[in-house]
């Protein structure tokens, strides 16, 4: 599939899809036209870039990564470097912090709805009772 295909299949603009490519994080071939040529599954692999980017982490820190979210274990370094592994550890705080943050909203916008439905069938009891 081609560039502009694959952003209307992710909503992920041209321009991010080309950065991502500059970053390292896709890696489209060209067909004979040099046009990008994404292969099938990619638009789930932007998706999942873009998820990452949407929760912080620098993309340095996703190209690291991006290889083992759904690799086998084998993959794994077998001597993590300690600085990566502080700013991952760093990162998956961050997202810990966000995910507390939108579980909170989460369960506002439930209490917000719930009484706005309980107010809203009370006060359709209340009218019908009024008609009858």
């Amino acid at each position: 599939m081609k560039i502009g295909e694959l952003s209307r299949l992710t909503g992920v603009s041209v321009r991010a899809l080309r950065y991502s490519e500059e970053e390292g994080l896709i890696r489209p071939a060209r067909g004979g036209n040099g046009y990008r040529e994404y292969c099938a599954g990619a638009d789930e692999v932007v998706r999942q870039i873009r998820g990452l980017i949407d929760c912080g982490p620098p993309t340095r820190i996703i190209r690291d990564i991006l290889p083992y979210l759904d690799g086998p274990a084998d993959l794994l370094p077998q001597i993590p470097c300690a600085r990566m592994l502080d700013q991952v550890a760093a990162e998956r705080e961050q997202l810990d912090r966000r995910i507390r943050c939108l579980t909170r909203n989460r369960n506002a916008i439930d209490a917000y709805l719930s009484a706005a439905r309980t107010a809203a069938r009370t006060d359709r009891e209340h009218t019908d009772a009024v008609r009858a």
